[in-house]
């Protein structure tokens, strides 16, 4: 199960915090990260990071802006937005996939959030 919070209406250059907290399976053995959809676009993995060993990726359109980070005694992962464009406007969900970092796809699906960015 994975419970994401966070999310929200902001203005154009500010920053927002999602969170997704992991249970029922293993969290160290997976990749974890977050997904974006916006209405009439395709999916988006935004950032994904193996647990493991840190690896992480991020999208081209958030690189330099968006942090991705775990808190594994926790078992949840954090997305620290910065700058944020009105591109970023979408419906976020996390997921977590065994054995891939690249946010190609998951094994588990989180609820989602909406985050909305006014120009």
């Amino acid at each position: 199960q994975l419970q994401a919070f966070g999310g929200g209406l902001v203005q154009a250059g500010e920053s927002l915090r999602l969170s997704c907290a992991a249970s029922g399976f293993t969290f160290d053995d997976y990749a974890i990260g977050w997904f974006r959809q916006a209405p009439g676009k395709e999916r988006e993995g935004v950032s994904c990071m193996s647990v493991s060993d840190n690896n992480t990726y991020y999208a081209d359109s958030v690189e330099g802006r968006f942090t991705l980070s775990t808190d594994n005694a926790k078992n949840t992962v954090y997305l620290q937005m910065n700058s944020l464009k009105p591109e970023d406007t979408a419906v976020y969900f996390c997921a977590a996939r065994w054995g891939d970092y690249e946010c190609n796809g998951m094994d588990y699906r989180g609820q989602e959030t909406q985050v909305t960015v006014s120009s």
